[in-house]
């Protein structure tokens, strides 16, 4: 599989690979992705099943960190790997088996457990819309309103309506993502020896509750050199909401 790839950046500088979450796509990175580019060479992926890269009926983290580590590959040398939400459970999976890949880590507002905050209510608002019905995006917007009342967050998942000769249609394969929402929500068991050593941040949102206390424990144990910082103004999506607070943290830990 050939994951598609959004890249910013001279391609002698130092590679910086950022993975998206759940029903987000590369798209979701720009702004961040182009403050980056002017030291870093920037690949954001499209993960598996999401944005422009290829379906599979395959959706799971091993899965998904196999994927990204053959583009990793391709570069020829280490990287520094941004993950957020889903694409942050992708990036520790891969940072955890393929260490030798990764220079540096940053996980974005998740961590390696399991949770309950299902989207399976949003996916299956989306495949409910009769899309060959639709004439405008407004239309679309309008019958998600009941189930994604939250503007905000209805205008994240409309990111992933896309308009073509045939009408509209969603670029994340929903079905898939739907059937495997209790893989997406876990964490894999890997190897009892299974550690990422190297320098490695947790950025929380302050305003979120997916990167907990009790996370800490579990964080430690896959991760020993794992620093924590929380931005306080910002909700789960950390680089969206704060965008400022994000990049100046994020830079904070990459010239230690």
């Amino acid at each position: 599989m050939r994951l598609a790839i959004a890249e910013s950046g001279g391609s002698a500088a130092p590679p910086l690979v950022i993975l998206h979450g759940l029903l987000g796509s590369s798209r979701n990175w720009g702004g961040v992705a182009k403050a980056l580019s002017a030291e870093w060479r920037v690949l954001a992926l499209d993960l598996p099943n999401h944005g422009a890269s290829p379906w599979s009926e395959t959706m799971d983290y091993p899965f998904m960190a196999r994927e990204v580590a053959a583009t990793i590959e391709s570069l020829g040398r280490k990287v520094v790997l941004i993950g957020h939400s889903m694409g942050g459970k992708a990036a520790m999976v891969l940072a955890l088996t393929r260490p030798d890949l990764v220079e540096r880590l940053v996980v974005v507002d998740i961590a390696p457990v399991t949770y309950d905050h299902t989207f399976a209510p949003f996916i299956r608002a989306m495949r409910a819309v009769r899309l060959s019905e639709v004439r405008t995006r407004a239309d679309v917007s309008a019958a998600l309103a009941q189930a994604v009342p939250d503007p905000a967050f209805r205008a994240f998942l409309l990111q992933n309506l896309e308009s073509g000769a045939e009408g509209y249609r969603w670029r994340p394969n929903l079905a898939v993502l739907l059937a495997h929402m209790e893989d997406i929500l876990g964490f894999p068991a890997l190897a009892p020896a299974s550690v990422f050593s190297g320098p490695t941040l947790f950025l929380a949102g302050g305003r979120s509750d997916y990167l907990r206390p009790s996370h800490c424990e579990a964080i430690s144990a896959l991760f020993p050199a794992a620093r924590h910082t929380v931005i306080a103004e910002a909700g789960h999506w950390v680089h969206a909401d704060a965008p400022e607070a994000f990049l100046a943290a994020l830079g904070d830990f990459l010239r230690r």
